[in-house]
Order: structure tokens, then C-alpha cells, then sequence
């Protein structure tokens, strides 16, 4: 039995049909006073698109489903401890960073950021991945 809560589970034949995948996953774990999100891209909830070409865009996508992926995990942004920020241009970085810091402003997580060659799809500019801990 166990002792983790998986919230928004998924197949990744669904998510990504383009691609040849079939993987069970979940949008956000719960294990313990521990909240582990799949990294938040423009990809919506409902699974649209958001911010085409435009990282900003894309960035407030990824924190908006990450605000509503933590409350529904019994958290909040302000219990967010580590983000790491993945952007495909290091021309990203400020408009991608400005959004962030809005949303995480006062919450003073570590941060890891990093340039990559490309993400899941080819559309995404940008990908975060956050780890929360909810106070006992």
C-alpha cells in the first residue's frame, strides 16, 4: 500500500501521441509533507498549448499550473523549496526568471537554472520543476 498521493495521473500515449510513448505518470506526488510537481512547460491541464514563441507566456503558464497542482496537493507557493528552470535559449532567461520571481516573490526557494538543447516538444521555450514542503 502506499503512502504516496498521485494526483492528475496520465499515460503519456495521451499527452504526447506524436511520439511512440506509453508511461504511466502523474502531474504532482504527495509523499509525506513533501510535494514533487512534473515540470510545468506550456502545456495547460487541459493539455493546449499556451505562449507559442513566447517564454513569458509559457512562464506563466507553467506557475499558474503549478499554483493550482500544489493546492490541489495540499500546498501552496509559498511552501516551494527548489525550483529548477530549464530554457532552451539563454535569451529566455530574463523573461522566464521576471515571471517566476512575480509568482515566487517573498518565498526565497534554492534555484538551479539551466540551458538545454530542447524539451519534450519542440514548442516548449521552457520547463520548471518544483519540490514543496508543506510545514508539519
Amino acid at each position: 500500500m502506499s503512502t504516496h498521493t498521485r494526483l492528475r495521473q496520465f499515460n503519456t500515449k495521451t499527452a504526447y501521441p506524436e511520439q511512440s510513448l506509453d508511461n504511466d505518470l502523474c502531474m504532482a506526488v504527495r509523499a509525506g509533507n513533501t510535494v514533487y510537481l512534473r515540470g510545468q512547460t506550456a502545456m495547460d491541464l487541459d493539455g493546449a498549448i499556451v505562449g507559442i514563441g513566447d517564454a513569458a507566456a509559457q512562464a506563466e503558464n507553467a506557475m499558474r499550473c503549478a499554483k493550482i497542482l500544489l493546492e490541489e496537493a495540499g500546498a501552496s507557493l509559498a511552501d516551494v523549496v527548489k525550483i529548477t528552470l530549464y530554457i532552451t535559449d539563454r535569451a529566455y532567461r530574463e523573461p522566464v526568471y521576471r515571471v517566476v520571481g512575480r509568482w515566487l516573490r517573498g518565498v526565497y526557494p534554492v534555484s538551479t537554472g539551466l540551458i538545454v538543447q530542447g524539451l519534450a516538444k519542440p514548442e516548449y521555450l521552457m520547463e520548471i520543476d518544483i519540490i514543496a514542503e508543506i510545514p508539519a
